[in-house]
């Protein structure tokens, strides 16, 4: 079997772990003399050196909760914390979580899940410093962000998804690529950093074209239509909940091409997060898409 078809066999079969997977990439990476998809699948095999080098699907919009001590014996105990109370220079860190952990790490977080999330701790400094400012008359003696494992879930399949679409494009302009020699640029570099930038990281103006996640959609579309079609898409689900996901998506549509678009979208992964089950299958393929459209 060609190292194509066997990445392209391990990319769908759930039971194939990811970091084996990835693994198999780096083989391809070399052999297409690539350092831009290299780089990628070290970062997702090794973790990411900071939050400034996370692609945006590793970025996920949290809420808080904490412990807090009064007078009298009193107090709260895990007690939502609205965010507006805080400074606003602490806003957007605590509003969201930078995943850096490696792909294997993440499987692991999700394999051993026993509640449906996991607890990310505030900085002691902040818990410390704006503690007394949150409930009056009461100090927060801890406080954590909630990451809802669906979450971390949907980042594993985009990841998986965005190595199968890369390697069938790669497959359809050199089906050969995967047993060229190290180094013997099996198709012009190029070619490789446009199919990299349009389905791994993201970085395209023309997106969605040639995906094999939109076989069952209009190819080439204007980018505006890639939020009715997901719209379409969802209404057409069996899920009954689906309102707070058109509004989101409707948000995403009206804010496109304004700096705010990347919060609406990092707003739409976290409420889909609530909905993986019935509506991930519907609304994944259209994800590398999404992404692309952020500024």
């Amino acid at each position: 079997m060609s190292l194509l078809r066997d990445i392209q066999d391990a990319a769908v079969d759930s039971e194939v772990d990811l970091a084996s997977l990835l693994r198999k990439c780096k083989v391809l990476a070399a052999r297409l003399s690539n350092d831009e998809f290299k780089k990628w699948v070290d970062n997702e095999l090794s973790g990411y050196e900071d939050k400034d080098s996370l692609p945006d699907y590793r970025i996920l919009h949290v809420h808080s909760k904490g412990h807090f001590s009064g007078p009298f014996s009193s107090g709260l105990r895990n007690a939502n914390i609205p965010i507006t109370c805080m400074p606003e220079k602490l806003r957007e860190g605590l509003s969201n979580s930078y995943v850096l952990q490696p792909v294997a790490g993440l499987e692991a977080l999700v394999e051993g899940d026993s509640g449906g999330s996991a607890q990310e701790a505030w900085s002691p400094d902040i818990v410390a410093h704006y503690g007394d400012k949150i409930y009056e008359g009461m100090n927060c003696m801890q406080a954590w962000k909630i990451i809802p494992l669906n979450a971390v879930v949907a980042i594993l399949d985009i990841v998986r998804n965005r190595v199968l679409n890369f390697v069938l494009e790669i497959e359809t302009e050199a089906p050969n690529a995967g047993e060229a020699p190290i180094n013997s640029n099996p198709l012009p570099q190029e070619k490789v950093q446009q199919i990299f930038n349009t389905y791994i990281s993201g970085d395209v103006q023309n997106v969605a074209t040639g995906s094999s996640d939109f076989e069952q959609h209009a190819i080439n579309v204007e980018i505006p239509e890639v939020f009715d079609q997901l719209l379409e898409a969802i209404m057409s689900s069996e899920s009954e909940d689906i309102d707070n996901v058109t509004a989101s998506v409707q948000e995403m549509k009206d804010s496109y091409g304004t700096a705010s678009f990347k919060d609406r979208y990092q707003s739409f992964m976290a409420i889909m997060a609530n909905h993986m089950t019935v509506l991930g299958p519907v609304v994944m393929p259209f994800l590398p898409a999404l992404a692309a459209l952020i500024p």
